[in-house]
C-alpha cells in the first residue's frame, strides 16, 4: 500500500523525486544489492598460487564454439595403423588388438571386442560403435607411442537422445603420463570436419565425438567436474551416482 502512495505521489509531483529514498530492502535499492551479492550463474572458483599469493576469481563453468573453418585439417589423414590398447574405467574390461584384417578391411570379431568395451555401464547394453571412431582411437595410440587408453565413457544407453554417447559416435578418454591439453590439441589436429572435441579440466578426460550429418565442428571446455560443479543434494531418492560424466551443454544433434 506504501509503494502505491509514493507512485502517484511521485506521478503528481506531490513528491519530489530527489527527495525519494526506497525503503531498506525494497525496490531498486534492494535490486541493485542483491544483483551485487548474487555470483554468477554456471560459474566455478578457480584459484591459483598459494598464502598469500593466492588468487581465485569466477569463471565460466561451460564455453564452446563452433570450430573455425581455418583450424580444420585440409590434408588426408594418415592411415592408422590399427592397433589399440583401451581399457574401461567403468566396465573393467581390457583389450589390446588391430582392428584390420590382412586386406585391411575392418575385423568384426575386433570391433566386437571393442564395442564390448564401449559398452554402457548403467544398462550393460552394446551397441555397434561408429567404427571410423576406433580408427581415432587408433591414431591416438599411435601418436602416444602405444600407450594405454582409458575410456571414461563410450556409448550410453540412458543418456539423453541428442548426445553423441548415445548414438555410440563419442568417447570420452584420457592416458596416464599425457597431459589432456595434449592430448586435447592433438585430437584437434585429426578434425577434417563434422567432429566435436571438448575438454574437461576438472574431471581429467577429452572427449572426442562425430557430430549428426550436416553440424559444423565444435570446441568446448567444460570445468563442472563429475557431479555437474555444484554441491550434490543428499536424497534417498536420488539414483544418480557421483562419478557420472557429465555431457556437454549444448546439445549435439
Amino acid at each position: 500500500m506504501r509503494r502505491v502512495v509514493l507512485t502517484v505521489l511521485l506521478a503528481f509531483g506531490l513528491v519530489g523525486a530527489a527527495n525519494f529514498v526506497a525503503p531498506s530492502g525494497t525496490g531498486v535499492a534492494a535490486a541493485k544489492s542483491k544483483s551485487r551479492s548474487k555470483k554468477p550463474k554456471g560459474s566455478v572458483k578457480e584459484c591459483s598460487g598459494k598464502g598469500k599469493k593466492k588468487k581465485c576469481r569466477r569463471i565460466a563453468m561451460f564455453t564452446g564454439h563452433n570450430a573455425a573453418k581455418s583450424s580444420l585439417r585440409t590434408e588426408p589423414l594418415a592411415p592408422a595403423s590399427g592397433d589399440i590398447w583401451v581399457k574401461s574405467e567403468n566396465v573393467q574390461s581390457e583389450v589390446k588388438l588391430n582392428l584390420y584384417k590382412s586386406d585391411g578391411t575392418f575385423d568384426e570379431a575386433s570391433l566386437a571386442a571393442l564395442d564390448d568395451v564401449f559398452r554402457c555401464k548403467r544398462t550393460n547394453g552394446v551397441r555397434a560403435v561408429r567404427p571410423e571412431l576406433y580408427e581415432m582411437l587408433s591414431r591416438i595410440y599411435d601418436h602416444f607411442g602405444g600407450k594405454r587408453i582409458n575410456l571414461v565413457s563410450g556409448f550410453r544407453g540412458s543418456e539423453r537422445s541428442s548426445s553423441r554417447h548415445f548414438h555410440a559416435s563419442a568417447m570420452d578418454i584420457r592416458i596416464e603420463g599425457v597431459s589432456i591439453r595434449e592430448l586435447y590439441e592433438f585430437a584437434q589436429t585429426l578434425d577434417a570436419g563434422g567432429m566435436g572435441i571438448g575438454i574437461y579440466p576438472r574431471s581429467q578426460f577429452v572427449h572426442v565425438d562425430y557430430r549428426a550429418p550436416g553440424d559444423p565442428s565444435y570446441r568446448w571446455t567444460d570445468r563442472s567436474g563429475p557431479d555437474g560443479g555444484g554441491k550434490k543434494k543428499k536424497s534417498k531418492k536420488s539414483k544418480k551416482k557421483s562419478g557420472r560424466t557429465q555431457p556437454a551443454r549444448k546439445p549435439v544433434s
